[in-house]
């Protein structure tokens, strides 16, 4: 049986926030005590690249339109290097890659199958919404690692060239309004099985009723953010 890193921490401790004094752009979330150790956090955070990149992979390979598929080529390559730079930091460090990612393959495919949509713009939309929402939280996540943290930090902020799907979704939208209705219940779909991934992570099926609490700034950011991009793609979060 697979052993997700939550379930392999001791119970009972606190998430904290830091104050705004001590982060240059929002509330930064202190998870040292909530954190897995470092071989399991680089594991996953490589492999949910590599799955971005397969997803957008199996996307060009379906869209007929070549500006399109010269598109989604670009945020394809941006996540299979995002890829690349933790695979090699894991080998910087001595470990092999392949053995850390891959307790980490059979839940997160089936994350990626659960998002897969039937339609390819559906599919797109749960690249753009699941990798916004999981950076974002893999981000919050790498300030507990000291310096491999920050390194982790600098890949995962490099540009994700995913504004083309957007464009796309867009385009997409504007041929036929009927389309901004059900992309939008597709998103808020997505939000669900995303933090299910987060609150798992945080231990959150365990924490106590007083420890949700503490943690629900989190997923208070997490959700401003998914509406920011929803709000960019002209659909309602």
């Amino acid at each position: 049986m697979v052993k997700w890193f939550w379930q392999q921490r001791p119970q009972g401790r606190k998430l904290q926030l830091r104050s705004r004094g001590e982060a240059s752009d929002a509330h930064r979330v202190d998870f040292e005590a909530l954190a897995p150790d470092i071989d399991t956090f680089l594991g996953q955070a490589a492999y949910l690249q590599l799955g971005y990149f397969e997803t957008l992979s199996e996307l060009i390979a379906s869209t007929p339109e070549l500006a399109q598929k010269e598109s989604l080529s670009r945020a394809a390559g941006a996540a299979l290097q995002k890829h690349e730079e933790l695979v090699a930091l894991i080998r910087e460090r001595g470990d092999d890659p392949t053995s850390l990612m891959l307790p980490f393959r059979e839940p997160l495919d089936a994350f990626r199958r659960a998002t897969h949509g039937v339609r390819p713009q559906e599919t797109m939309l749960s690249v753009h919404i699941t990798a916004g929402m999981l950076d974002d939280f893999y981000l919050a996540l790498s300030s507990s690692y000291g310096d491999t943290g920050r390194r982790v930090a600098r890949i995962l902020r490099a540009d994700d060239d995913r504004e083309a799907i957007v464009d796309i979704i867009g385009a997409t939208i504007a041929s036929d309004p009927e389309w901004a209705s059900l992309l939008a219940m597709w998103g808020r779909r997505l939000v669900g099985d995303t933090l299910l991934i987060a609150r798992a992570a945080l231990g959150l099926t365990t924490l106590q009723i007083a420890d949700e609490r503490q943690v629900e700034p989190v997923f208070t950011e997490l959700m401003g953010a998914h509406s920011k991009r929803m709000d960019a793609m002209g659909l309602a979060a």
